[in-house]
């Protein structure tokens, strides 16, 4: 029995990645032009152009986020690509941003800095740059930030004395980062450090975002890690079979999609995919599907889930409160897996904007039908607000955004707008995953961890 239903379960995967990819046809061209262009929008807009940094959200004043900094860099390319800015510009901006991070302070300091060992705070002032109250030095977010360091190093190739620059000071803030030092437990990676506590109890274990993380720590020319983390990454993961899906579980999508915005997974696999006989891309297409299957399911009987209006993530929500024996949250990493589920009804179009390189074939109907449902409540100026719940409709709490139809958010998140954006991208031309292919960190990363195979080969 064993034998006959591993035959069958090989015989389904193989059906399952057989079929030919979906295509793109005009409507769906049309509408991820206006989705790009109004997205990008976003990162050049609301930038402090003096040292490059993003706000965390917009309009609501906020501090600035370093990971949507890198999303915010690796947008800048995708814009010069589409034609929204010239090079000469991404390439000016993209300097100035470098040069700040690269001569911002770093020391064990409390207040006045922006880093420490090469990392840096989670977030930071939008004007001065420091660290923004007592937040972490945050390794996740700072393995974002140099995604977009690293895809600038790659693309601005020029031998022109900015774009020279450009690449050598990417060299210098990825080289200085010492991920040996924020090893408090090996061979893992903690979660982070405050110059007031240590080390954050918890390190990076069980399959999650934090693949590009562990990527970068090997491929350091400086302060790599030892290729035992990898082993040991793997064997913290959960495979089980969600709303029948076999996939490594991760609850909110965002863990599917934030390390694939620059890594291109299809094809290549480590000796843990191998033995699954799938990549970390059909995992992320198959999370993508179980996702949606929950919503279709739907047990808690939330307003409006269904086929086209779907997607659980982390994301802003209504509020933290209980209604009518229901909970409701702020924000909140929401998400559906074998290991937990936290669903208020709240929806994200980020869960399907950046799974549309994974399942067009679901995601775009997704993101059509929730413009089109919406309107103006949901989808402005710089494309989709964070986040809605459409089952929302307490009038204590209209003032919050919430109306007798629903709420929905008033802010835009730059780590939510990011991948919807770039995974567009990648899902028209491959750029950023085609990009990324060349560069020699990411590389050397991923055959540390045992990738072959493939673009690897």
């Amino acid at each position: 029995m064993k034998t006959f239903f591993l035959f069958f379960l090989t015989l389904s995967i193989a059906f399952a990645q057989s079929k030919p990819p979906y295509r793109l046809t005009a409507t769906d061209n049309a509408f991820l032009d206006s989705l790009e262009h109004d997205t990008f929008r976003y990162f050049w807009d609301t930038t402090n152009p003096e040292n490059g940094l993003i706000p965390d959200r917009a309009p609501t004043p906020s501090f600035a986020s370093i990971a949507a900094v890198g999303f915010g860099l690796t947008s800048y390319l995708v814009g010069v690509e589409r034609g929204y800015i010239t090079r000469a510009q991404a390439a000016e901006r993209t300097l100035k941003t470098l040069r700040f991070f690269a001569k911002a302070p770093q020391s064990d300091k409390a207040t006045g800095v922006t880093g420490y060992k090469g990392f840096f705070y989670h977030f930071l002032d939008m004007k001065t740059g420091e660290r923004f109250k007592q937040v972490e030095l945050s390794t996740i977010d700072t393995a974002l930030l140099l995604g977009g360091i690293l895809s600038s190093q790659t693309y601005f190739d020029k031998n022109t004395p900015v774009e020279i620059e450009i690449r050598q000071l990417a060299e210098q803030i990825y080289g200085r980062v010492d991920w040996t030092w924020i090893q408090a437990r090996p061979p893992f990676v903690s979660m982070g450090w405050h110059p007031e506590k240590g080390f954050i109890q918890a390190d990076w274990k069980g399959y999650n975002e934090a693949m590009l993380l562990y990527v970068l720590a090997l491929g350091s020319p400086t302060h790599p890690v030892g290729n035992d983390v990898w082993t040991a990454w793997t064997k913290s993961y959960n495979w089980a079979n969600f709303q029948g899906q076999a996939h490594v579980n991760f609850d909110p999508l965002f863990g599917h999609q934030y390390s694939h915005v620059w890594i291109d997974f299809r094809g290549i696999k480590d000796k843990y995919m191998q033995t699954k006989g799938i990549d970390y891309a059909e995992n992320s297409r198959r999370a993508t599907y179980a996702n949606r299957a929950y919503c279709i399911a739907n047990p808690a009987r939330w307003q409006d889930y269904g086929p086209t209006i779907w997607g659980l993530t982390a994301c802003d929500g209504p509020k933290d409160t209980t209604v009518s024996g229901r909970n409701f949250f702020s924000y909140r990493a929401r998400g559906a897996a074998i290991q937990q589920i936290v669903d208020d009804g709240t929806i994200a179009p980020t869960a399907a904007g950046g799974s549309v390189a994974f399942a067009p074939e679901i995601c775009l109907p997704a993101l059509k039908a929730m413009k089109t449902k919406y309107g103006s409540k949901l989808y402005g100026q710089y494309g989709f607000r964070d986040a809605f719940n459409p089952t929302y409709r307490y009038p204590s709490a209209y003032a919050n955004g919430s109306t007798a139809k629903g709420w929905f958010d008033i802010d835009y998140l730059g780590i939510d707008q990011g991948p919807i954006l770039l995974m567009a991208e990648n899902a028209r031309t491959n750029f950023v995953w085609n990009l990324m292919k060349r560069n020699p960190h990411i590389r050397k990363g991923l055959q540390r961890a045992g990738f072959t195979g493939g673009w690897l080969n």
